[in-house]
């Protein structure tokens, strides 16, 4: 009862202060929840829960980069066995200057090399293994890449971390390995001195440790003290293989990196938490003030990081702690974490990378993409340009304020992040007015966390439209920064109403923004009914799917407009709306205000709902003949038998005239892409006449669909597609989609 009758003694004391000098109770990033706490006194808590200093200063770097490089790279496999022999590092070039100019333009701010992975070749010359970079023939043995990386991340203004696997497989696998070796503990001092390689820096540990936690504290230090500033330490919690009952000593590697690098956080452990996935996911709720059972300063790890929610009120009533650890949301630009191959390996698209910035920096979290540099030690020219299109984005939609001059709460409107607003009385709303009115379709809002923790739980923007208030957008929590997305409104009245929140919440800033859209590629389907739908092309990305629709997302309030006589569309062209019925050729585009985006045009065949397939020559169980005529180019027929010649013979449900027929290959995979064939006709199913051989080339490479347009008209009920060279030497047929255009 004493305890309830002080915190609300203590709420009344936070109503009764003045804005900015409240005798607020004491903050941490960690407090222990008591036996006898309420829910209400836990809550009450959660309010107080603040990032450290480093922590905060990791938020707002935002953007950053992550660099897998190393023997993978060479090997074109995601993780190495340990047993790679160091030449197959095979490293001519490099070029780091290069990586961090496309990551200075792509608006990211730090670069975290992995400078050890799983399989234990490290990229630096370190005085402790020679199963690296010594090893090979880059710079005669002599080169360091996280020295270059270094000193390019000082030429552009780059903070750096490094990512340090604890898996070791080399150390598993050789022979003399120290993981899981069952060595004696025994105090051990850190760095251990190497003859004539002695440190410039003095500093010395005292560590009870085996011999692996040994030779891992050593390379920490080299890490921590040779190569300037550190900011952050990933620790990645993937176990390939165990040995010898190993265990890591966190405690130690957390009091080398306190003492060594101040300014860093550690990820995996106490600072920084993984975000759950790595496509590049986000939770509509990310709270940052999380529950755990044992003691978040003890290194003990948050167990449910997976979960759709981590830090409600329910989730935090269970907690033994309260703690203030941020998310990192990780994925990759490449289908994988190490670069294999340009014509095989995907890139993200512009619009899937931004669309990920703007969900997870404005989602509370921090965004860390992979860039994989290639063989040649560069970043490859396409991802290049994707960073460099990004950035672009990212300055011209938040580089320029809207409610620059606005008239409201001024420590709001004022884009200081220290000066912040008090929500303490009803009801909790903010409202700015412009001088003129103003066009915007982004809004972001941050709280005062350093201070007052993260305390709104659902909020709403108004616009004033036609003499009325009007609900544009609404979500749940804001944390460090919410980015509220939405059709473009203009107004010179905004509204922001806190409807739930854990005490009074503290705004520290809110500033608007106009994102430009950009016009996005189309694609025109058509379903078996012969329903036409025209909408922004999928980007062919299929690594790690994270379930979004970036376009759709990022392109609100785009027109796609469409003819079906052959003509160019125009803005007054008929608006895309509703699937409907059609045939022949369709034209579309899409605009964003007068801008248009390029055309495309679909010749569309004849209706197939009436279609039957009478024989073919085998199909595989999986792809059986009925998917070379369903709507569907992702399914395909695929014939079994590995002697030709391989065909597929349809019945068109009555005479059809038509002027050509068009062949869609499989694009999952190469084999058995008609390169040349026979086109035959029937008037009874049973007796064929061949009418023409078609011939398309370079499939392989470019698997799109192609026409063969006849000498003349065709007449027919029943035709034969039959093979006669299937591309690549292949011994098998395959056809996804076969349409007559009439």
């Amino acid at each position: 009862m004493r305890k309830i009758v002080l915190y609300a003694v203590l709420v009344f004391v936070l109503a009764s202060c003045s804005n900015q000098n409240r005798n607020l109770p004491k903050v941490s990033s960690t407090i222990e929840i008591d036996s006898d706490d309420t829910k209400d006194s836990i809550i009450f808590k959660a309010a107080h829960v603040v990032p450290t200093k480093n922590q905060y200063e990791a938020l707002k770097n935002e953007f950053i980069a992550f660099i897998h490089f190393g023997p993978n790279t060479f090997t074109r496999m995601e993780w190495g066995n340990g047993f790679e022999d160091p030449e197959i590092f095979d490293l001519k070039n490099l070029d780091t200057d290069q990586w961090c100019k496309a990551m200075k333009d792509a608006e990211m701010k730090m670069v975290i090399l992995t400078v050890k992975h799983h399989e234990g070749f490290v990229l630096w010359q370190s005085r402790y293994t020679e199963h690296g970079i010594m090893s090979t023939d880059f710079e005669d043995g002599k080169g360091d890449i996280l020295r270059d990386l270094a000193a390019s991340c000082e030429k552009y203004g780059l903070k750096l971390g490094v990512y340090l696997s604890p898996a070791d497989l080399y150390q598993i696998e050789n022979e003399a390995g120290l993981y899981g070796n069952l060595s004696e503990y025994s105090d051990r001092v850190i760095p251990t001195p190497v003859e004539g390689r002695p440190f410039e820096n003095k500093t010395t540990f005292t560590f009870n440790v085996d011999d692996y936690n040994e030779y891992f504290l050593n390379q920490l230090f080299e890490l921590l003290t040779e190569y300037g500033p550190i900011h952050e330490v990933w620790f990645d919690g993937a176990h390939p293989k165990r040995k010898g009952g190993q265990k890591y000593n966190y405690l130690a590697w957390k009091e080398l990196i306190s003492t060594l690098a101040p300014e860093a956080v550690v990820f995996g452990k106490q600072d920084i938490r993984w975000g759950g996935n790595e496509a590049g996911a986000t939770r509509d709720t990310e709270w940052n003030v999380i529950p755990y059972s044992g003691n978040p300063l003890e290194m003990d790890s948050f167990a449910d990081i997976t979960g759709e929610d981590i830090g409600s009120r329910e989730k935090l009533y269970d907690a033994n702690y309260l703690h203030y650890q941020q998310a990192e949301i990780n994925t990759s630009i490449r289908e994988g974490w190490f670069y294999r191959d340009d014509d095989k390996q995907k890139v993200r698209s512009a619009d899937d990378v931004f669309d990920i910035y703007e969900r997870s920096v404005g989602g509370n979290t921090t965004f860390l993409l992979n860039i994989p540099p290639n063989r040649d030690g560069k970043f490859s020219s396409e991802d290049v340009q994707v960073l460099e299109e990004v950035g672009r984005r990212i300055r011209e939609t938040y580089g320029t304020n809207l409610f620059a001059d606005a008239s409201g709460v001024k420590n709001i409107l004022d884009a200081n992040a220290d000066t912040f607003e008090l929500l303490d009385t009803d009801p909790k709303e903010i409202l700015i007015e412009t001088k003129s009115p103003v066009t915007i379709n982004r809004l972001v809002l941050q709280e005062a966390i350093t201070t007052h923790s993260e305390r709104v739980e659902k909020h709403t923007l108004d616009v004033w439209l036609d003499g009325a208030w009007n609900e544009i957008v609404s979500a749940t929590n804001i944390g460090y920064k919410r980015i509220l997305r939405f059709p473009e409104t203009t107004s010179n009245k905004f509204r922001v109403r806190i409807l739930e929140s854990r005490l009074a919440p503290a705004i520290s800033n809110i500033t608007a923004h106009y994102y430009q859209p950009r016009p996005p590629q189309l694609s025109v389907t058509r379903t078996f009914d012969g329903m036409v739908s025209i909408k922004p092309k999928k980007h062919d990305f299929g690594w790690k799917p994270h379930g979004e629709d970036s376009s759709g997302n990022i392109n609100a309030g785009i027109e796609i407009r469409y003819t079906n006589d052959g003509s160019e569309p125009t803005k007054t062209s008929p608006l895309f709306e509703a699937p409907f019925l059609a045939t022949g050729l369709i034209k579309a585009a899409a605009f964003s205000n007068e801008e248009k985006g390029s055309t495309v045009s679909a010749e569309l065949g004849i209706l197939k709902k009436d279609w039957k397939i009478i024989k073919d020559n085998g199909s595989d169980p999986d792809h059986p003949a009925n998917l070379a005529i369903d709507e569907e180019p992702e399914t395909y027929w695929l014939s079994t038998k590995k002697d030709g010649p391989h065909f597929i013979e349809i019945d068109l449900g009555e005479v059809q005239n038509f002027k050509a027929f068009a062949y869609t290959p499989p694009t999952v995979t190469s084999d058995g892409m008609i390169e040349q064939g026979v086109f035959k006709v029937s008037d009874d199913g049973v007796s064929w006449k061949e009418i023409e051989r078609f011939e398309f080339g370079n499939l392989i490479n470019d698997p799109t669909s192609r026409t063969h347009y006849f000498e003349e008209t065709v007449k027919a009920r029943f035709v034969r597609i039959e093979s006669v060279t299937i591309a690549g030497g292949k011994k098998q047929a395959a056809i996804a989609e076969i349409d007559f255009i009439e």
